[in-house]
């Protein structure tokens, strides 16, 4: 099992740049399932959610290929026309994302035999919405073995409103509306970019859909729809956490392909903090950061898009670890989101933990110490502590920032960092 050895080693400087965003590039892939042909996707990251995908859509049915030696890689899948509607345990329990092919196989195919999902362990996050989304479009649903089972001659269109706000029940709903005889209105949808560039991606298609209000979306079903080719948008959380990386280690980056239009609220509380955040045309469009001699304390709270991101909320923490007084950073999305925190307080840092609340109380130092990644975001706040501690600090069962970072080690090395792979 992989772990990762940072040395503290000063200021980040220099360029680097954000890969294709995951979060964007999961439901795009899965798109594919509604159209007979073959689809074709620039910028795809190489990451090990994404191989699952493409392993599950392959299972499936489709035939894909990933051009792994070029930089942006590049992903094409043929969809021949039928498939093998089961997502099986052993695909799906590490990626809570393989539930997005529930709403194509069903709209396409008319059935579907989906695991439960797995994914971070980092609260329950149950798939009640997406059940019931499709249970209002005609769905007949089951649950037997620890499987989703679901049949529809065709799906029709519904006025459905989410009770909470849920990105993949957007995404899955968006997808089988789109094949809905029908018109479909959402209710309360998920607003962040990734919802919005899969909508996009069904447009191209020939889907025909309208966002009507910021949080409401129009669907109007079509007979069939007509394969693509797209280019993924940049990880904003990648290029968060680049942007963060920066500012605990008193640097000055600029990340190219960071979209400050995805990233308001980040950006927004690193200027809090004392960051300066420039937009810069460096080799093509991006943000710049310049870190202040020392970091302000904030007060933050997680919450859906367009506010501060939960998927942010541990690095921000590694980052006000450091700061010049006291902290509190509200948790509102996700109940088991503070595993990181005992790591991080293993290597010097003060932070209490209360329900849903985290105070933290900004030290002038951190120390190397070997730690344990417990979820993906919970990796990258302690890859970015490690980046400011003295002495080395050992990161074990990174196997999680595998999963949703590309070549981290790789980009953050090009900044100055002393960051080494440990194989074994």
């Amino acid at each position: 099992m992989d772990s990762l050895s940072v040395c503290g080693n000063g200021p980040l400087k220099g360029q680097t740049f954000a890969s294709g965003s995951k979060n964007a590039a999961l439901p795009l892939l899965a798109s594919a399932l509604l159209a007979e042909g073959t689809h074709h996707f620039e910028n795809v990251p190489r990451l090990a959610d994404i191989r699952t995908m493409l392993k599950l859509l392959r299972h499936i049915g489709l035939e894909t290929s990933m051009e792994h030696n070029a930089h942006p890689s590049s992903c094409t899948l043929h969809n021949p026309g039928k498939a093998n509607p089961e997502a099986p345990y052993e695909l799906v329990k590490t990626m809570r994302a393989s539930v997005l092919v529930l709403g194509p196989l069903l709209a396409k195919y008319g059935k579907a035999k989906v695991s439960l999902p797995g994914g971070c362990a980092i609260g329950a996050r149950p798939i009640d919405l997406h059940l019931k989304a499709l249970s209002a479009m005609g769905a007949h649903i089951s649950l037997s073995g620890g499987y989703v089972e679901a049949t529809a001659q065709r799906l029709h269109g519904a006025d459905f409103r989410f009770d909470t706000i849920s990105v993949t029940g957007t995404e899955n709903l968006l997808m089988a509306a789109s094949l809905a005889k029908g018109t479909t209105r959402i209710r309360n949808a998920a607003q962040e970019p990734e919802v919005a560039e899969l909508v996009d991606v069904l447009k191209k298609m020939g889907a025909q859909i309208e966002w009507e209000k910021p949080n409401e979306l129009v669907v109007e079903g079509v007979e069939a729809l007509t394969p693509c080719q797209h280019t993924v948008c940049a990880d904003r959380i990648e290029a968060g956490t680049l942007l963060v990386a920066a500012a605990i280690t008193g640097g000055d980056v600029f990340v190219q392909n960071a979209q400050a239009a995805h990233l308001g609220a980040v950006i927004e509380k690193l200027r809090e903090a004392g960051c300066e955040i420039s937009q810069e045309h460096k080799n093509g469009p991006g943000l710049r950061l310049v870190a202040p001699p020392h970091i302000r304390p904030l007060q933050l709270q997680t919450q859906e898009y367009p506010g501060f991101p939960t998927d942010m909320q541990a690095q921000f923490m590694a980052l006000l670890s450091i700061a010049d007084g006291d902290s509190e950073i509200a948790e509102n999305i996700f109940e088991n989101r503070y595993m990181h925190v005992a790591e991080l307080c293993r290597m010097g840092a003060h932070i209490h933990v209360s329900g849903t609340h985290a105070l933290i109380h900004g030290v002038s130092k951190l120390s190397g110490a070997p730690v344990m990644a417990t979820d993906l975001r919970a990796s990258a706040s302690l890859v970015l502590a490690a980046l400011r501690a003295e002495g080395t600090t050992t990161i074990s069962r990174v196997y999680h920032l595998d999963r949703g970072y590309e070549q981290l080690e790789e980009k953050l090395s090009h900044l100055g960092a002393k960051v080494e792979r440990l194989h074994g």
